[in-house]
């Protein structure tokens, strides 16, 4: 059995390498391409201000890879200033571009599931009377978290780090795609975005899905794939232990 790993494609292939490591045959499909943001100096005008902000809220890895990637030179993370991250891949991307440890927010390791709810219930008991917060996100997205901390008072902004687009597929990927389709049982799918199954849509808008199994690591993604006609769907908590156990039950 073929993991397909469908993340972004600098996501995609460190998971790819991690499921290998595992002993797990998996091959990336990225099913998101990231581009540039459509408004660069809106992003050198964030990291400017970055000192004023209580809180600088990361939604993925890609949102700290591309805001750190248009740091001006000679910057550094402010003291004083908290970084959120809505999960583990979120944090190692900003331990790696030099944010502290002890800035980092995140949920626990053991959360049911590392989202904006999640993030949240470590943010609650804060005052966010008058504080100003920082969300840095791709073009659009959930608004759950900003609407929950403006009515708790904050004053919350929005900085465009980078656009995701349907992705532009090699003659490999095309490859890959249609071996996964002629060969079901034979792959898996691994999704952690809802888009990302979105384009598998429009990439095929025409099969149907239901002879097909999916992994999903958030109960809205695995909704989606049962939406759009996965036979069979398992949603993992999203760390590398638990979607390796995952897949070995389901190859089991």
């Amino acid at each position: 059995m073929r993991v397909i790993v469908t993340r972004p494609a600098e996501q995609a292939a460190q998971w790819v390498k991690h499921l290998r490591d595992a002993g797990i045959a998996a091959v990336a499909l990225p099913l998101i391409d990231i581009a540039a943001p459509p408004d660069a100096a809106a992003v050198a005008q964030a990291w400017r201000g970055l000192d004023r902000q209580r809180l600088v809220v990361f939604v993925s890895p890609n949102a700290a890879e591309r805001f750190f990637t248009q740091r001006p030179a000679g910057s550094a993370w402010p003291d004083g200033v908290a970084a959120a991250s809505i999960g583990p891949g979120t944090t190692q991307a900003l331990q790696r571009l030099g944010v502290p440890a002890a800035a980092i927010i995140e949920p626990p390791v053991e959360a049911a599931r590392f989202d904006s709810e999640a993030l949240w219930a470590c943010l609650a008991e804060r005052d966010w009377s008058g504080a100003a917060v920082l969300i840095v996100r791709g073009d659009g997205g959930r608004d759950w978290l900003a609407d929950t901390l403006t009515q708790h008072g904050a004053q919350v902004e929005f900085v465009c780090a980078y656009r995701r687009l349907a992705p532009r597929l090699t003659a490999d990927a095309l490859q890959c795609l249609d071996d996964a389709i002629a060969r079901p049982d034979q792959h898996l799918w691994f999704f952690s975005s809802s888009e990302a199954i979105t384009h598998l849509m429009q990439l095929r808008p025409n099969h149907a899905w239901t002879a097909s199994r999916a992994i999903a690591t958030h109960p809205r993604i695995a909704q989606r794939a049962r939406e759009c006609g996965f036979g069979d769907v398992r949603e993992t908590h999203p760390t590398l232990d638990a979607v390796v156990a995952c897949i070995q039950s389901i190859a089991s």
